[in-house]
Parts: structure tokens; C-alpha cells; sequence
């Protein structure tokens, strides 16, 4: 039996773990406050709720602005390129494999923070959900100035729809951070930086391949 040496790797910056961290805490509230205003329970009160939330909304698009900036100028973005090699053998990890204690079949390493499935997820995240939810919030936020350009029930509806998926997107996140070498092994990357990895992890070649393209 092989025994692999499990070593540390600094793979997210300063800025990544802060913009992180402020993310999730901007998305709880906002989800706390805009249930409270939809009357699903009682908390703070509705006009506090209202306040709250519309100050965390707008902070929560000048943080995704300054992300969006910090992807483009360092070229993190690379990292969320989707691809699907071993797409599907992720896939089959996290619904069987992983209750079995099969190993991951693609480890993270310092070029490819994200399988193919996390690819895949955040990219749909980042680059659908999240801006479909602050635009809806924004024009929502802004209708009494411009009054008839699209119906408020159905901004209400499609807002509403995107805050439960992206809860959804919460549980799932939460649960996934339990499944390292440890129960708490990616929390603790994220809050120091360093990852815990195989020692013989390395980029896989369809990795190398699509940081040469790019």
C-alpha cells in the first residue's frame, strides 16, 4: 500500500480570502433581511430589513466589481474556464465514489484551484446568478425612477427565484467544504491561504494545455 504525503500549498491570496469570506457574510444577510421583508418571519422589523438590505446590496455590487477587476488584471479568471475532460468521473466521485472513499480524481494544485465540476458551478455562479441578482435588485432598488420599464411582480418573482437557488448554492458550498483530507481542511485553506494536497499532485495535461492557450 502506497501512503501519500499530504503537504501545504499557499493557493489563495489575501484578497481572494477576504473577498470570500465578505461575499458569504453579504449573501446570508441579504437573505436574512430579504426573507424578513418578504414577511417570512420577524426579526429586526421591515423597515430596518428594508434598509439593511438595500445598503448590503449595493456594497455587495461594488465588492463583485472590484472580483470582476481582480480576475481580469491577475488572470485568475483562467481558472474558471469550463471544459468537461473528467467531467463526468467528478461527477460519479461526489455521487458514489467519495461515500466509498475512492480518492478525488482530480486534486487541486496551485494552476487549477477547481475541478471541472466547480468550474462548471462557479462559473454559472459568477457569471449568471450573481449579476442577474444584483440587476434585478438594482432595478428594483431604482423603480420609483423609472416607473413602468418592466413589471415590478415580475422582477419580484425572478429575484425571489434567483435568492432560493443561490441558498440552494449555500447548503451545497457548506457541505462540499467538509470533504477535504479533514473536516475542516478547505475552511482552513480559506482562512490561511494554504491547501492541503497530495504530494504528488500535479496540473493535470488538459490543465497545461488550456493555461498555454490562454
Amino acid at each position: 500500500m502506497v501512503v501519500k504525503t499530504i503537504k501545504k500549498v499557499y493557493l489563495y491570496t489575501r484578497f481572494e480570502r477576504i473577498w470570500h469570506w465578505l461575499q458569504g457574510l453579504m449573501i446570508i444577510v441579504l437573505m436574512v433581511t430579504g426573507f424578513e421583508v418578504h414577511g417570512t418571519f420577524k426579526l429586526m422589523g421591515f423597515q430596518t430589513a428594508v434598509t439593511v438590505h438595500n445598503f448590503v446590496g449595493l456594497a455587495w455590487l461594488v465588492l463583485f466589481a472590484f472580483f470582476v477587476f481582480w480576475l481580469l488584471t491577475t488572470g485568475e479568471w483562467k481558472q474558471y474556464i469550463p471544459t468537461t475532460k473528467k467531467l463526468f468521473v467528478v461527477i460519479f466521485y461526489y455521487a458514489f465514489g467519495i461515500f466509498k472513499g475512492h480518492e478525488h480524481p482530480v486534486q487541486k494544485s496551485k494552476g487549477a484551484k477547481h475541478n471541472p465540476l466547480q468550474r462548471l458551478a462557479y462559473l454559472g455562479i459568477s457569471a449568471m446568478l450573481l449579476p442577474l441578482q444584483m440587476t434585478t435588485g438594482l432595478v428594483y432598488y431604482l423603480y420609483n425612477f423609472m416607473p413602468g420599464s418592466i413589471s415590478l411582480s415580475i422582477l419580484a418573482v425572478v429575484h425571489t427565484l434567483v435568492a432560493f437557488l443561490l441558498v440552494n448554492f449555500l447548503i451545497i458550498h457548506v457541505y462540499m467544504t467538509t470533504t477535504g483530507h479533514s473536516l475542516f481542511s478547505h475552511i482552513a485553506g480559506m482562512i490561511s491561504g494554504w491547501e492541503e494536497i497530495y504530494e504528488t499532485t500535479h496540473i493535470q495535461e488538459w490543465e497545461n494545455k488550456a493555461t498555454k492557450k490562454n
